[in-house]
């Protein structure tokens, strides 16, 4: 069976040992690890009396839904905290490269890493990942990968050994006020400012240039450039993504075609 935990949970580790519901512990091989959305991918000699956990997309669960997180906290033993969705989307962290992560107020204090966050139906909602604190505990603002994430990381290490995410080869920084101004554009106008293709790279393919300003991808507004990557990334190699985007005040549209990203050396 596998499972899913933090990367930073298992780094340099020498051997890792799953510690079941039940009190039993069974040894892991690790089958891959992607540091850039800190998962790991681990495989146990799953008995057969354990069932697999029910994964729910975070698009089925609102804020304000009873979750619960279950970990191993400062090593006491198997412990559930409960709180409620605080919020969902969260990024701009700077705790990974690849940030959307589900906020909860549900305890989650050191140890819990790696544990499952969970809904009242006991449904998998996501893996627990960080916390907020100045104390060093838990202060009412912790952080989950949501689990259909960690769902396409476990299926893309088991079957092709990594992660693949779509491309661009673009660079881009939002559209500040200050900056529209001295382009002389309108200070409201919301966007993602191009400053860089990469050569032949889909984004140049398809017509981008360096001085565009991108307003929509695949129909939703572009004005996060971290939202931006994220959505981009979720794509596969080939996927078609329209890009709206402003050339010396006119407004155009080209079709572009993710390519693979390359994965960095972990």
């Amino acid at each position: 069976g596998h499972i899913i935990t933090n990367f930073h949970v298992i780094e340099g580790a020498d051997e890792i040992t799953v510690a079941l519901f039940d009190g039993r512990d069974e040894e892991a091989t690790l089958i891959g690890s992607d540091p850039e959305s800190d998962l790991a991918v681990l495989q146990i000699n799953l008995p057969d009396d354990i069932a697999p956990a029910t994964i729910s997309s975070i698009n089925n669960n609102d804020v304000g839904d009873v979750v619960l997180a279950i970990g191993n906290p400062f090593g006491v033993g198997q412990t559930v905290t409960m709180g409620i969705i605080s919020a969902k989307g969260r990024n701009r962290l700077g705790l990974n490269t690849f940030e959307d992560y589900i906020q909860t107020d549900a305890a989650i204090n050191p140890g819990n890493s790696g544990g499952a966050l969970i809904n009242a139906y006991g449904e998998l909602l996501g893996i627990n990942t960080a916390i907020f604190t100045q104390s060093g505990g838990s202060e009412g603002i912790g952080f989950a990968i949501p689990a259909d994430i960690a769902h396409r990381t476990m299926a893309d290490i088991a079957r092709y050994g990594t992660i693949i995410r779509g491309w661009l080869g673009i660079e881009v920084q939002e559209a500040s006020p200050e900056l529209l101004k001295s382009l002389k554009l309108p200070d409201e106008l919301t966007g993602l400012l191009v400053t860089g293709v990469f050569p032949e790279g889909p984004a140049e393919q398809a017509g981008l240039a360096a001085g565009d300003i991108i307003i929509g991808l695949n129909g939703d507004s572009a004005d996060n450039a971290v939202d931006a990557m994220n959505r981009i990334a979720s794509l596969r190699p080939g996927d078609k993504i329209t890009v709206e985007f402003l050339r010396r005040g006119e407004q155009l549209t080209t079709t572009a075609y993710a390519g693979l990203r390359d994965q960095p050396e972990s």
